[in-house]
């Protein structure tokens, strides 16, 4: 029995220390069904820490949920140590752009509305800069009214799976027709333009997800900045969601944001401003790359590309007199 107790606490002490590690980000939240978004609005988000080996969290084999090695004082991130940058390199997924550059990547996932999109919407408008949306089939059949001012005011409106599921489970046709569905709901609201970024519910993937989206046209894309933004019962204000993006910038950052988060909304325009102050410009996805142009993922130089119908980064620097709530 003690013998037990002591290994249980040896465990438990472990596991603490990979779980503070903070060279390392936390993985994606682990999203219920879609179909369960409004009976859980308030616990919306399992969140599961990452080890050094991600795949023991997916559900299929040779799976993986999306992790990083976190940048410090702007560092490049690295996914060289989790045993998938080979697959993700294979089918020019991105989770990076050119690092080369201070470019920033604005990406939001969309799974339900919680009352702050009109906002962040707003806040991208006056700050004058791109950002795409990932949405879930929920999403476009509750709020098509913000799907179609997302394209309207120029943003990349992409594909995050009809009901959310872990596609590593799904076989190529049920793939399929989870992301068809998204794409035939959303068309009519954004000039019936074909979606061409996905992002993989839950950040789970492997070789099987990211091969049939690339065969369905579609570029996949991860992210190198993050925080745990999702839990909406454990905001800690504007302040504390400034500082946990600002702490990861680094060049070619591509950046995840829960448009769930109140925290998100009281501090973008304060994340933007901060960002321009250090010579960052905001780009959208469609300056990187496109579904057929896939980009080196870690010191690469992407191919130029002129977005079209995208909002440019062209508006002053910010007043150096405006700061972040505190």
């Amino acid at each position: 029995m003690k013998r037990l107790t002591t290994v249980t606490i040896a465990i438990a002490l472990m596991g603490a220390l990979l779980g503070t590690n903070a060279g390392f980000a936390l993985q994606h939240p682990d999203h219920p069904a879609v179909g369960e978004h409004k009976e859980h609005k308030h616990n919306h988000h399992k969140h599961q820490m990452r080890g050094m080996k991600t795949a023991r969290n997916a559900q299929a084999p040779n799976a993986y949920h999306f992790g990083f090695k976190k940048s410090v004082n702007g560092s490049i991130p690295s996914i060289r140590e989790e045993g998938f940058e080979p697959i993700v390199q294979k089918h020019g997924a991105l989770f990076v752009g050119d690092t080369s550059k201070k470019e920033l990547f604005l990406t939001f996932d969309n799974g339900y509305e919680n009352g702050f999109t009109p906002k962040i919407l707003d806040v991208l408008k006056t700050k004058n800069v791109p950002a795409a949306f990932f949405i879930t089939g929920h999403y476009v059949k509750e709020h098509a009214d913000l799907v179609k001012r997302m394209a309207n005011e120029g943003h990349i409106v992409g594909n995050h799976s009809w009901t959310h599921p872990d596609m590593s489970t799904l076989s190529a046709e049920q793939i399929k027709v989870e992301l068809d569905k998204v794409e035939q709901q959303t068309m009519p609201l954004i000039g019936n333009k074909k979606m061409t970024y996905l992002r993989p519910p839950r950040g789970i993937f492997n070789d099987h997800v990211l091969h049939v989206s690339k065969q369905l046209g579609y570029t996949n894309v991860f992210w190198s900045i993050a925080y745990k933004d999702w839990d909406v019962r454990a905001q800690k204000g504007a302040q504390y969601a400034h500082k946990q993006v600002m702490a990861q910038l680094h060049p070619g950052a591509i950046l995840l944001l829960h448009s769930v988060s109140s925290d998100n909304a009281a501090a973008l325009g304060g994340i933007i401003d901060a960002a321009r102050a250090q010579g960052y410009e905001f780009k959208s996805l469609d300056d990187l790359t496109s579904a057929n142009q896939p980009l080196q993922l870690e010191n690469g130089q992407a191919p130029e590309k002129e977005a079209e119908n995208t909002p440019k980064d062209k508006s002053p620097a910010p007043d150096k007199t405006e700061k972040t709530k505190k």
